[in-house]
């Protein structure tokens, strides 16, 4: 069916229980990872992989259930999806909110339950929008069931590299989204080890989500004794598929050719002809693994922030320009032409236009021509004369100026004040001091000059003040190049008591110093929606920081709950 494709629930694929990488650690059942250089005799003792088709002694076989039974009165089971290693997975309907979800459903005595509420309950609290969010995970009449988002307008990237490689604008900001994404979730204990081509999907809006963090693998099964490892290579993959179309090993999996076989890693611009660069040598540094070596000899990346950081230092990735269709040539009308209603002598040929009469040659329009002349001579001896007397009056007061002007150079220098100009920035970045970011993805709707996008905070207990929570929250915007910063126009999205703003100074869209290290431009305290900031002097900077350290408090909108918090429309820098 179309929403198969689209929705959030892991679809069974054999291929995608293999390991991501022929050189990667292999995942057993019981959370041992096997490495393949302990050769066959330590493979006689590993035990079967989650999903990998094979029998566990003991383990319960998936919940008889048909479409149309209802659990807990609420969820009715529509299609089944997956049914796979002891559990099954459906589209179901939440009759209470009238929405479509997803479900994970296995037996309460099956081994991995207890591993699989856990895992759902952890990653119900990440709370992060980049991920597909578990909605409930309950333990009820011998049955486990996790139920979670079901997104119809999303679209896996299997089905994206079905009919072709992304564009490197796309691919750029899948590698972006995702690694942000998964930078994040490692910094709160969470992982992923399987993700796969259908686990991230692309939305109408062109965001990037990844289903099934944590829970994918508590389903089937699988652990890793280096979980950060397994989800970079794992982006690496990824990334090497988008730019190639090929998956970057030598089995294929997901709908995708493997590499040719005894060729080894290869790099994706030698895959396929103008792939980008840089992306190719990103794809070969979160894959290099167990011998493998990235391009140029530069450091594998080991951690999704160790990716998240390559990925800044890269030069940004335009998106493609849009191209117009020219309109069609102007083609005059036969009404314009003034034949409308008379036929012409011979079928489409234009009928010559009859030229007009000589203007004013009536006695009526002589006499017109006479006083409008009249009239402008008279206007104009008027005009001279207030020319005149205006000049003479100037000259009096200028001398009277001259015996008393006085001069004021240490107010008013030369008199050549210099106006301040907007400065444009190029591009900018979540500055995250602790904790985990606030909404990465949304940096760019502060400068877009659309008042109805945002980056907002998260909602917070207790304020206004972020402490102890966090010392504050912001952004950091590149100029492009070093310029003078003098003030800065702030829209907010929410009013009340009160929303504090600080502008730093700082070396790098990931400062490599704290706050209290920088230089501050200025700041300003509101409880307005706009807030406006005025430097003593202007600074000199390439990189500014927009850091929030008190905000107010606001109620429930969209998928914000009430609290203390608040959100950056438009920022304006100036010079």
């Amino acid at each position: 069916m179309a929403e198969r494709s689209t929705a959030a629930v892991d679809v069974a694929d054999n291929s995608g229980d293999k390991p991501l990488t022929a050189k990667a650690d292999q995942s057993t059942a019981d959370g041992v990872a096997q490495k393949r250089e302990q050769g066959a005799d330590s493979a006689t003792s590993e035990k079967p992989r989650a999903g990998d088709g094979g029998a566990v002694h003991g383990r319960t076989s998936p919940p008889d259930l048909h479409s149309g039974h209802k659990l807990a009165r609420r969820y009715r089971l529509e299609e089944c999806v997956t049914r796979l290693d002891g559990f099954s997975s459906w589209r179901a309907v939440d009759e209470k909110l009238r929405r479509a979800v997803g479900v994970h459903l296995l037996p309460a005595d099956h081994p991995r339950a207890r591993s699989v509420l856990a895992a759902a309950r952890s990653a119900a609290l990440l709370g992060d929008p980049r991920f597909v969010q578990v909605l409930d995970a309950v333990e009820e009449n011998d049955l486990v069931y996790v139920v979670h988002e079901w997104l119809p307008d999303a679209t896996e990237l299997t089905t994206l590299l079905a009919s072709g490689p992304l564009e490197p604008y796309d691919a750029y900001q899948m590698v972006t989204q995702v690694s942000q994404a998964m930078a994040a979730a490692h910094r709160e204990g969470l992982s992923h080890l399987r993700l796969t081509p259908g686990a991230v999907l692309r939305t109408l809006t062109g965001q990037w989500r990844i289903r099934g963090l944590a829970v994918n693998a508590a389903l089937r099964g699988i652990t890793s004794d280096t979980p950060q490892r397994t989800d970079t290579e794992a982006i690496g993959a990824l990334l090497y598929a988008a730019l190639t179309q090929r998956w970057p090993y030598e089995d294929d999996a997901y709908g995708l050719s493997g590499l040719p076989k005894d060729l080894g890693l290869i790099p994706p611009d030698q895959v396929r002809a103008g792939v980008h660069r840089g992306l190719s040598e990103l794809a070969m540094r979160a894959l290099a693994n167990d011998g493998a070596t990235a391009s140029r000899q530069e450091s594998p990346c080991t951690t999704p922030d160790e990716l998240v950081k390559a990925i800044s230092e890269m030069p940004r990735i335009r998106p493609p320009e849009p191209t117009f269709t020219a309109p069609p040539e102007y083609q005059r009308t036969t009404y314009q032409q003034g034949t409308y209603g008379r036929q012409s002598a011979h079928p489409g040929e234009t009928q010559p236009v009859a030229p007009m009469p000589p203007p004013l040659q009536s006695r009526t329009g002589k006499a017109l021509k006479w006083a409008v002349s009249a009239l402008l001579i008279a206007a104009l001896g008027l005009g001279s004369w207030q020319l005149a007397d205006a000049l003479m009056d100037h000259g009096k007061s200028s001398d009277d100026t001259n015996k008393t002007q006085t001069t004021d150079t240490d107010d008013k220098g030369d008199g050549n004040t210099r106006p301040a100009r907007p400065l444009t920035i190029q591009s900018a970045q979540e500055y995250v001091a602790e904790g985990s970011a606030q909404a990465a993805d949304d940096v760019a709707s502060t400068y877009d000059n659309d008042t109805s996008t945002y980056w907002r905070t998260k909602s917070y207990n207790d304020g206004p003040k972020l402490a102890p929570y966090k010392s504050g929250v912001g952004i950091v915007y590149d100029l492009g190049s070093a310029k003078d910063v003098s003030a800065a126009s702030i829209g907010l999205r929410y009013s009340g008591d009160h929303t504090t703003v600080h502008l730093y100074a700082t070396d790098s869209l990931s400062p490599s110093t704290s706050v209290n290290g920088m230089t501050e431009i200025g700041s300003a305290t509101t409880t307005g929606t706009s807030v406006d900031i005025k430097a003593k002097k202007s600074v000199k900077t390439r990189f500014v920081l927009l850091w929030v350290t008190d905000v107010p408090y606001a109620p429930t909108d969209g998928y914000s709950g009430a609290g203390y918090k608040q959100g950056i429309t438009n920022v304006k820098l100036t010079g």
